[in-house]
């Protein structure tokens, strides 16, 4: 929080100097009218503001040959100080929005620290999705890796804990704290990465309970050896699911 409120104040001070600065630039101006052309105050700060923010005029009253060059250097003057503050402005909410993700990042950080005994999805793909909607309809507590950003948006707005990145890699693995989880879910729609996932999990906790999603029969020997405790062929319990429903149709 800290850093937050650090880094706020900082993008904050640099806006009101901005501001200030074309606050003081546009009264200097207003006061070089009078004194230059002798105009009134509200000519000269209508003249000001035109000047500023360069939008096509006609002159209050003829310039004269020092009011026309003290109008160029206002030109040049306000178009410095407006993308200034602009810039200024952009600094501030790209700062803001970082600043909100670095904060949701320390809180989930902080919320995995406290889970013991939770489950670890691997792909937040159509299989995966479903099992960790799952998990959370039964309270269990759980965290989704998966490489795509707008996945694990999807699972943060369902109020799900994520992390970011290559299921099978380690540290990765290590951020979800598989050592004190429970189980493990490698539902990716690759059977090669949840090869992967599984010897990874397996070697971080030989007593992890790891169920892999596998596309192709022949895969379930793979997974097993690399340290699966079930594997599951999604097409093959729903051809069977759809069979028993055609064979059994309950009415409506």
């Amino acid at each position: 929080m800290h850093i937050r409120e650090t880094l706020a104040h900082v993008f904050e001070t640099q806006l009101a100097r901005s501001l200030l600065a074309l606050a003081v630039l546009v009264g200097m101006a207003t006061a070089g009218y009078m004194l230059i052309e002798g105009w009134s105050l509200l000519d000269a700060a209508y003249m000001t503001v035109v000047t500023f923010t360069t939008v096509g005029y006609e002159e209050v009253h003829p310039l004269s040959s020092t009011g026309r060059v003290f109008t160029m250097f206002l030109m040049v003057a306000g178009v410095g100080v407006m993308l200034y503050i602009l810039t200024s402005v952009m600094h501030l909410i790209v700062a803001q929005e970082v600043l909100r993700n670095l904060v949701r990042r320390r809180r989930m950080r902080a919320r995995m620290a406290k889970l013991n005994g939770h489950f670890i999805v691997c792909g937040f793909g159509r299989v995966g999705k479903a099992v960790a909607l799952t998990l959370q309809e039964q309270s269990a507590e759980l965290i989704v890796i998966d490489k795509d950003p707008d996945a694990l948006a999807e699972a943060g707005e369902r109020g799900m804990l994520w992390v970011h990145g290559d299921s099978a890699q380690d540290d990765n693995l290590l951020a979800a704290h598989i050592k004190d989880a429970r189980g493990l879910v490698a539902a990716t729609g690759d059977d090669s990465q949840n090869v992967y996932v599984s010897l990874t999990a397996r070697g971080l906790n030989p007593e992890l309970y790891i169920v892999a999603r596998a596309s192709r029969p022949d895969a379930e020997e793979k997974l097993r050896r690399a340290g699966a405790d079930a594997v599951v062929l999604p097409h093959v319990i729903g051809g069977k699911e759809m069979a028993l429903s055609a064979l059994s149709p309950r009415q409506e």
